[in-house]
Order: C-alpha cells, then structure tokens, then sequence
C-alpha cells in the first residue's frame, strides 16, 4: 500500500472525509503547481542567463524536474491531505533550491536576493502546513503557505524570473527514481 493508497480504509470514513480531503487537495496542487512553474521558469532563467554558469543552470533543472516529479506524484494519486501537502512542500523546496541559482547567476542585485528570500519563506511555509497535525489540514497555516507562494511568484516576477503571460517551459519528470521518491517521502 502506498501513501495514496485508500482501500484498507473503511467507507464511511472515507464518505465524511472526501469533501474535505479533496478540498484540501485542490489547495495544495493549485501550490504545488505555482511552485513548480516558478521552478521551471526560473530553470529557463538561468540556462539563459549571459553568465553561462553551467552548474547553476544543471541545478536549477534538477530543482525543476523534481517539483515536476511532486507535482505529477500529486496529480496522479487520490486525496490525501498528508501526502498531498508533502507533494506541495517538495515542488516548493525546489523552487527555492532554482531560486538560488537564479540569486547566483544575478550576482548583487536586490531584486534577485529580494525573490529568493521570498522563496526560501513560500518553502519554509509550505513544510510548516505539511508537518502539522492534521499533517496538510491545518487551515490557518495552508494559508499562509498560499500567501508565501503567492509572494514568492511576485518577487520572482520583480526580479524578472518569471514575465507575467509567457508560456512557461514544460519540464521532463524523468525517471522516478526510488531514491527520489524516498528523499521526497512518498
């Protein structure tokens, strides 16, 4: 049985909490969908960036295609507010880990360290909604982790990571490997 798995689960007790688990996994894809394109377009960024730097731009596209791998993990499984808010956690962390490239490719400029604290914060939010108890329910932090996200994609779109109407750049998932879906805890 895997962590999406819900059929040792007892029906009623899936019938009372399906409105809410699927509520919650709404929430928490809408999340691990913006981080993951704040990923893949900050992984465009830096593998554009004049720059040229080679192992920020091969960072940044592994922080991509893993918040590419949560977010398919995600997609692909029933709801699960635990697992789901996992999902929406690791496509952040991602996101933060590519937003460090893009600091480092930008050198100085206030505007890119401005973007990747807001990063680093969207992160940190989104691990705060998915270690608390009920692991992904707690309402008053998914907030704030939406709040973070959300400010986290403005400071991306003032740095200049992300230009608002510009199709993001799809991303490979590449092969689940075990060792990737352990360090993601799925």
């Amino acid at each position: 049985m895997n962590a999406h798995d819900h059929a040792e689960q007892e029906p009623t007790s899936v019938t009372r909490e399906a409105p809410h688990a699927t509520t919650l996994k709404a929430l928490h894809a809408a999340r691990a969908e913006s981080a993951a394109a704040r990923a893949a377009a900050l992984s465009h960024y830096v593998e554009q960036a004049p720059a040229g730097d080679t192992d920020a731009a091969w960072k940044a596209a592994h922080a991509a295609r893993v918040a590419a791998q949560a977010l398919a993990v995600l997609s692909e499984s029933g709801p699960d507010p635990a697992a789901d808010s996992r999902c929406a956690r690791n496509a952040s962390a991602s996101a933060a880990q590519a937003s460090q490239m893009g600091q480092l490719v930008d050198g100085e400029a206030e505007s890119s360290a401005h973007a990747c604290r807001a990063a680093l914060k969207a992160s940190q939010a989104a691990g705060a909604a998915a270690a608390a108890k009920p692991p992904g329910g707690d309402e008053a932090l998914n907030a704030e982790a939406d709040a973070a996200e959300r400010a986290a994609v403005a400071a991306a779109e003032a740095a200049g990571w992300i230009r608002p109407g510009e199709n993001v750049p799809a991303v490979t998932t590449g092969v689940r490997s075990p060792e990737v879906m352990s360090m993601m805890h799925l």
